[in-house]
C-alpha cells in the first residue's frame, strides 16, 4: 500500500504536489490506472486511481473514501523539551507518531540547552512517519512555548508531570485513566526545575514516575507515549 498526505484533498480530480508527483512517477513508477491511497491528515482515506503520470503535476481520481481505522477515543498531548542533539528529537517525533499521539508541544524550560527549532524540518519528519506507519491523522507539532505558558493553559482531561524523584511511588501506567484526554509533561535533560515541577502540581499535574531508571529525554516521551496508549488498549 502507497499512502500520500495531502491536507487539501478535495473533490473526484485531484493533482498530486511536486514532490509527490515525482516519487509516484519516477520512483515508485506508478503507472496509469493503479490504485494509490491519499490520507487528509483528519482521519480520512482516499482510494484513488491515477490518471495522469506527470512526473510534475501527477493527477489522479478518487474512487472511495473511507475512514482511517486509527482514530481513537482519547487525545494524546506530549509536552516535551527538545534535546540539544536534534536527531534524538526527530527521533522521538517519529516514534510517538508511529506509536500514536495526536498534539506534540515542545516546552522551553529552565534547563533547557535547545533554544530554538525548525518547524518545517520537524513536521517533515512526523509527515514520513505517518505515512510509513499508515495512519490516517497527522500529529499536531505546535510552536515551541514557555513551560510556565503551557502550565497555565486550560486542559479538559488529566495532566501529568514526569521526572526523576526518589520520593516518587506513582508509575505512570497506575496513574493514567483509560479514555480520557492526557497531557503528559516530559522535562529537559537536566529534568524540571524545582520551581517548574512545584508549578505544575499547583495547576493539577500529578507527578509520576516512568519506572526505576534514568531515561533519556526523547526514550521518556517515547515511553510515556506508549504506555498511555497501552493502559487505552
Amino acid at each position: 500500500m502507497n499512502l500520500f498526505y495531502d491536507p487539501d484533498i478535495t473533490g473526484q480530480l485531484y493533482t498530486l504536489n511536486k514532490v509527490d508527483s515525482n516519487h509516484l512517477v519516477r520512483v515508485l513508477r506508478i503507472k496509469i490506472g493503479e490504485t494509490v491511497f491519499v490520507t487528509n491528515g483528519k482521519g480520512m482515506l482516499f482510494e484513488c486511481i491515477v490518471s495522469d503520470t506527470n512526473p510534475k503535476s501527477c493527477q489522479i481520481e478518487i474512487v472511495n473514501k473511507t475512514p482511517g481505522g486509527d482514530k481513537r477515543n482519547f487525545n494524546l498531548q506530549i509536552a516535551i523539551a527538545p534535546t540539544k542533539n536534534i536527531s534524538r528529537f526527530e527521533w522521538f517525533l517519529e516514534k510517538s507518531t508511529e506509536i500514536g499521539v495526536d498534539c506534540i508541544s515542545p516546552i522551553l524550560c529552565d534547563h533547557s540547552e535547545r533554544k530554538t527549532i525548525k518547524l518545517d524540518r520537524l513536521n517533515r519528519v512526523i509527515t514520513a512517519a505517518m505515512k510509513q506507519s499508515l495512519k490516517s491523522f497527522h500529529p499536531k507539532l505546535d510552536d515551541l512555548i514557555n513551560i510556565n505558558d503551557l502550565i497555565e493553559k486550560p486542559f479538559q482531561g488529566q495532566k501529568i508531570i514526569a521526572y526523576v524523584d526518589n520520593e516518587i511511588e506513582n508509575e505512570l501506567f497506575n496513574m493514567c485513566k483509560p479514555n480520557v484526554d492526557t497531557l503528559v509533561l516530559i522535562g529537559p535533560e537536566g529534568d524540571f526545575s524545582k520551581e517548574e515541577i512545584s508549578k505544575a502540581i499547583d495547576n493539577g499535574f500529578i507527578p509520576v514516575k516512568l519506572g526505576p531508571s534514568r531515561l533519556r529525554t526523547e526514550t521518556a516521551g517515547i515511553v510515556a507515549c506508549h504506555t498511555v496508549n497501552l493502559v487505552n488498549l
